[in-house]
């Protein structure tokens, strides 16, 4: 499974350089407090001191303020001890209605980064005047207590390596295989007991956590990607805690997790497609001609030769096929990325790597001198890990592959085996793929684009019928969601409800 969020802004910045080279409340004119005020609700009394708890923020620049927050760490047994959460918020610049937390997806993504280095990605001026902007890192992610694997010399080998043999046959498997029982190892030695509660209803406990202790009576939340799957089990927890809340670029929360791998090689196929239409109409700088088939066909043969014979890189690792994979889905998040993309590909086709592997270090958060910016790699394995339940069976996986291929003929091959990563796993899922309805909950606005390859639009349909008061905006173009990066018809739709808690009558089709 890919992840279900780029790295945003940092993303979009990095390939236009290699292109040339989301209350009830009634609104307040009170100001922002700089210590919150509980809501004082009763909970449980082993949850009170969590939900009893005040917030304090201090600056931390660029008109930004920082704070940490405490949550159980097991919910199962609220006394085991605690975990720290990482938050910051933008204050509201004008008459607040209340907070508006944000989660960018993944899982593993930062929204303290998302929302301190990307405020105005991550949200328009017109909610940035009425709500205070806050990011968190959920449990086990960046600046809360985080999931903890690998150094950087491990991590490099866990990425970039080329198993022997041939894909799929006994020696590959068994050599992925140790190589998935060593990093879960280490994961479960360096993390310790957060290893078994970063799943993502743990982490939509927290987020009722928070907003009780910053003192609203209702959640109002806007999730990308990954982050639509936190949002919609919040909603479904605590559908009478649910205020307005916007699901955007959506996972369908009943699809296990081969059929989340088979729709998201769909996906990218299909964006890849639409990439090579867009190419082939500009023959001056396009890397391919021809037909679109001829040029899929082209890049099958590419991946296929470089899975036969990879490319060393100027830094010595090999480009192999799956590294060029990963190179090949990161532009694709986004339209503004294609130009960046045929540069890759001319200059992979011309046999050289470091284009391509500067694209899957930008995706895998792997740094100019071989660091990692942050942990969300080992995040992103040890939530999945805990919300699916994984098959190693190697005839099962070897089925599975053969169908990820005939879906996705070029993607489609180097996104099998995948549930290697998590089939031994120190701790067994507690999570159910099952519909969340969120009876009782208000209206619930998903927001789904029609060409998305990481979170393919039939999930916003599935989640925006699932839930019992779901309403479906859908924007009718390319790339990974869409508000605050597509049009003004979603723009509105999205600010018009968490403005007014007024959604559209019907899918404006934007």
């Amino acid at each position: 499974m890919t992840r279900t969020v780029p790295r945003w802004t940092a993303a979009l910045a990095a390939l236009a350089v290699a292109a040339i080279v989301l209350t009830g409340c009634v609104p307040s004119a009170s100001r922002t407090s700089p210590t919150s005020t509980p809501t004082g609700e009763t909970v449980p009394a082993q949850l009170q001191p969590f939900y009893d708890q005040s917030i304090t923020w201090t600056s931390c620049g660029g008109g930004m303020q920082c704070a940490k927050a405490k949550a159980p760490l097991d919910y199962r047994d609220p006394t085991t001890g605690e975990v720290e959460l990482a938050l910051v918020r933008h204050p509201a610049t004008g008459e607040r209605i209340g907070s508006l937390l944000v989660n960018p997806g993944g899982p593993g993504g930062s929204g303290y980064d998302f929302v301190k280095d990307s405020l105005d990605y991550a949200v328009d001026k017109k909610l940035q005047e009425h709500y205070d902007i806050v990011g968190f890192d959920p449990r086990g992610v960046a600046r809360s207590d985080g999931v903890t694997c690998l150094d950087a010399s491990a991590m490099d080998h866990y990425l970039y390596d080329i198993p022997a043999g041939t894909r799929g046959s006994d020696q590959w498997i068994a050599e992925q295989d140790a190589t998935a029982k060593a990093f879960a190892a280490a994961c479960n030695a360096k993390t310790g007991p957060l290893l078994d509660n970063v799943d993502t209803e743990s982490a939509a406990r927290d987020l009722d956590v928070l907003r009780a202790a910053l003192g609203d009576k209702k959640l109002s939340y806007l999730g990308y990607s990954y982050g639509t799957f936190l949002g919609a089990t919040y909603a479904g927890l605590f559908p009478d805690k649910a205020g307005r809340m916007v699901l955007d670029g959506a996972l369908d929360p009943a699809t296990n997790n081969f059929d989340v791998t088979k729709e998201q090689a769909k996906g990218f196929e299909s964006a890849l497609r639409a990439y090579l239409a867009d190419c082939l109409g500009d023959s001056s700088s396009c890397p391919f001609s021809g037909s679109v088939d001829g040029a899929m066909q082209t890049i099958s043969k590419l991946l296929a030769s470089v899975e036969a014979g990879p490319i060393r890189g100027g830094d010595g690792r090999m480009l192999g096929a799956n590294t060029l994979t990963t190179a090949i889905i990161y532009p694709l998040y986004s339209k503004e990325g294609w130009p960046a993309l045929s540069k890759m590909f001319d200059s992979v086709l011309a046999g050289d790597a470091d284009t391509a592997f500067y694209y899957a270090d930008q995706y895998n958060g792997r740094q100019d001198d071989g660091s990692y910016k942050d942990n969300s790699t080992e995040a992103f394995m040890a939530v999945n890990c805990m919300d699916y339940s994984y098959n190693d069976d190697p005839n099962a996986m070897r089925a599975q592959a053969t169908e990820l291929a005939a879906a996705a003929p070029v993607i489609g091959p180097y996104f099998g085996y995948g549930d290697i990563a998590c089939a031994n796993w120190p701790y067994a899922t507690r999570a159910e793929r099952t519909e969340i309805h969120a009876k009782g909950a208000p209206p619930i606005l998903v927001v789904g684009t029609t060409n998305d390859p990481a979170t393919p639009y039939v999930w916003a349909q599935a989640l925006a019928k699932q839930l019992d008061s779901g309403v479906l905006v859908t924007y009718k173009g390319e790339g990974h969601t869409a508000y605050n990066k597509s049009n003004s018809c979603v723009n509105d739709a999205v600010d018009t409800f968490l403005l007014t808690g007024k959604p559209p009558a019907s899918d404006p089709n934007c």
